[in-house]
């Protein structure tokens, strides 16, 4: 078989509206939520019949952000500070010879409005419009191993604190009623220090900028460890 063709069942609707601002691992973020939406042209409905029953779910999707992109088989791992290579498939780059990735996430909810089928889903580390390739269930006492060895990944990674400038703090009250816990859920993207793995632990005088929904947050480092959120402003 030289070829494989794939086609997309579903679209994500996230929050994560660029690569910059996605957290590594799709279950850092807790107050991350999005939408996963069936094509109309699947019987979505029976497809997914009995889903509910599942707290979690793998997904299987396609790095469309990046796949133009290329691969290589030596890749940099943030975890050993951005500058090491190792090899594209002991790590979960995002640049690999299939741009396919997975990640489990949480089924908040399963709703079907008028034919539109959708699986709200909790944390996870999607870029908006993903295309989603397939779902499973996540069976806990087959997928969980708590002996496994995660190699350069078996701890969490540290998290830097997050403070709102006076000015960020009063425009954060202008979007409180259009998106749900937006403070904390800025507050738990910017922790994870999006920045590149080769400026950790370093001063650091850029502004940065990311886009989460449809808001450009604004924020630099205060500190080593402290990242200050300095502008939450609606994108033009």
């Amino acid at each position: 078989m030289d070829c494989l063709a794939l086609k997309p069942i579903a679209t994500v609707n996230s929050p994560y509206k660029e690569k910059f601002a996605i957290p590594r691992q799709p279950g850092l973020v807790a107050e991350a939520v999005g939408e996963i939406v069936f094509n109309d042209a699947l019987d979505a409905e029976n497809m997914i019949k009995g889903i509910e029953q599942y707290s979690h779910l793998w997904v299987i999707f396609a790095f469309h952000g990046t796949m133009a992109q290329g691969w290589k088989p030596l890749v940099k791992a943030p975890r050993l500070g951005g500058n090491k290579k190792i090899g594209v498939l002991a790590t979960r780059s995002t640049f690999r010879p299939n741009p396919i990735g997975m990640s489990v996430v949480q089924l908040k909810e399963v709703s079907n409005d008028k034919g539109r089928v959708t699986l709200h889903i909790g944390a996870h580390d999607l870029l908006d419009k993903t295309p989603i390739i397939d779902i499973k269930p996540y069976i806990p006492y087959a997928d969980s191993i708590s002996q496994a060895d995660g190699g350069i990944a078996q701890e969490a990674p540290e998290l830097v604190d997050v403070v709102f400038s006076e000015q960020a703090t009063k425009q954060l009250s202008a979007f409180k009623n259009r998106h749900r816990n937006l403070a904390a859920f800025i507050e738990q993207v910017l922790a994870q220090d999006p920045r590149p793995a080769y400026k950790k632990a370093k001063t650091d005088d850029k502004v940065y900028g990311m886009q989460l929904f449809d808001l450009n947050i604004m924020w630099s480092m205060k500190s080593l460890t402290t990242i200050q959120v300095m502008q939450v402003e609606e994108v033009k």
